[in-house]
């Protein structure tokens, strides 16, 4: 097995490690029901992405779960005034 000709220095070795340093996550705040999410990636609370539900949470739920998770849905709903959105052309 090889063995390394020269001793590394602290100097090379601090420079390998300069691009080992970790970040903080930015979270941003989901549109829909306002709990922190990642950006670009659907919602872990409610499904949603960009305005339409991607993901339907309530499926892996127990019943008793998915009854409380409904009922907060709503209310989160009721909370939010409703966006109209703006007609499409050509649509009747």
């Amino acid at each position: 097995m090889g063995l390394p000709a020269k001793r590394t220095t602290s100097s090379k070795r601090d420079m390998r490690r300069s691009h080992h340093a970790l970040f903080a996550v930015n979270f941003g705040t989901c549109p829909k029901c306002g709990t922190p999410a990642l950006p670009h990636r659907a919602c872990a609370n409610c499904g949603f992405y960009k305005g339409r539900e991607v993901v339907n949470v309530l499926v892996k739920l127990d019943k008793k779960e998915r009854k409380k998770r409904e009922k907060e849905m709503a209310r989160q709903e009721k909370a939010q005034p409703k966006e109209e959105k703006p007609e499409e052309k050509g649509e009747k």
